[in-house]
């Protein structure tokens, strides 16, 4: 007896596929669409991850053909392959880089490093926007010292704010500071979604991601469903902070983002009255991790009271002490980080710290 072709039993059927992306299996993950039958004849559509290797594609693309060309009455199988980004990439479709500025965990001072990298790019030329991924922990409106909300008339799309040339998108800016988010994970995924699509960020050279801290849903989700030209890795460098550091370095190779390079926080601590240096968390701890994976040393930003003020104060030292030992620091940081993009993509500017 003949079993009829259904889009149950095809989906049914795919729900052995797992993507060598996600390791997830690539119903659940939401890559198949477009499924159409006439006949014996099957066709559908994978929309993929725009980074995965060509040999992973086409070992996902046989084996999808395989199985469904296996259900009784089935003689022809047709599968489209796509690498066309969803709906998030309507937000940013004028965006040139995305780069995710990451950590392993929190209180290693990536949110600083997160607005001080965007306004050393600015201050380098380039168009910048910096979106707060971390909906739990916003600092960005702190960071920046913007107090102002945005024009939420327009239902379809939502203005970015602008503090010191960049543009700036926050749920910071749209709860009040002392009030917690407690969300579950579909909400703050939608909420993070919604930062990207719905914000009209316009034409920019690079948009700064300050990710939230760790490797859970969100992060993985954010990794996957946003075209990232790559991550800067932000670790302490004492032991304890580098361990969840390389959890997030595999993680993202996992799917197959470019990592950066990694970035030594908190280094040396600078004392304000006599300028002595003390490694209290250690020292090169990064340098030696990133020698050890292969992967680019980006420099190390000192522990100086300055860096902390400022921040508190929505005064980043990037723009209120340009001149500071800090601040350069921040600056080379960002020549690095264009300099890294360079290599994965032409269409980064070429621009040099004079």
């Amino acid at each position: 007896m003949t079993i009829d072709i259904t889009e149950d039993l095809i989906l049914q059927s795919l729900k052995s596929i797992i993507d060598p992306m996600s390791k997830q299996d690539i119903v659940s993950e939401g890559m198949v669409t477009g499924i159409h039958i006439s006949g014996a004849k099957v066709q559908f559509t994978l929309e993929i991850h725009p980074n995965m290797p060509a040999d992973k594609r086409g070992a996902l693309e046989r084996s999808s053909e395989t199985v469904v060309g296996a259900i009784d009455g089935v003689n022809s199988v047709s599968v489209i392959m796509t690498a066309e980004k969803t709906k998030l990439v309507k937000g940013v479709s004028e965006v040139k880089h995305i780069i995710a500025v990451f950590s392993g965990k929190g209180g290693v001072g990536k949110s600083t490093t997160s607005t001080n990298l965007a306004l050393a790019m600015r201050r380098l030329g380039l168009k910048i926007g910096i979106m707060d991924a971390d909906v739990f922990g916003p600092s960005q409106p702190r960071m920046l010292g913007i107090k102002d909300k945005p024009d939420v008339s327009n239902s379809s799309v939502l203005p970015p704010l602008e503090g010191y040339g960049i543009k700036a998108m926050s749920i910071g800016f749209l709860v009040d500071e002392d009030k917690p988010v407690v969300w579950r994970g579909p909400m703050v995924m939608g909420a993070i979604k919604q930062l990207l699509e719905d914000v009209s960020w316009g034409e920019l050279d690079v948009l700064v991601v300050d990710m939230p801290p760790g490797t859970g849903d969100a992060q993985l989700t954010l990794a996957q469903t946003v075209p990232l030209s790559g991550t800067v890795i932000v670790s302490t460098p004492q032991d304890i902070a580098l361990i969840d550091a390389r959890k997030g370095i595999k993680m993202f190779e996992k799917v197959n983002v470019p990592i950066l390079g990694i970035l030594e926080n908190m280094s040396t601590f600078v004392c304000p009255n006599c300028e002595h240096e003390s490694h209290i968390f250690g020292h090169d701890g990064a340098r030696q991790e990133a020698e050890k994976l292969g992967v680019d040393f980006l420099g190390d930003i000192p522990l100086h009271i300055d860096i902390r003020t400022t921040s508190d104060e929505g005064l980043p030292i990037v723009v209120t002490k340009p001149e500071s030992a800090s601040a350069k620091a921040y600056m080379k940081l960002a020549q690095k980080v264009i300099d890294s993009l360079e290599k994965t993509s032409p269409q980064t500017p070429n621009i040099r710290i004079s």
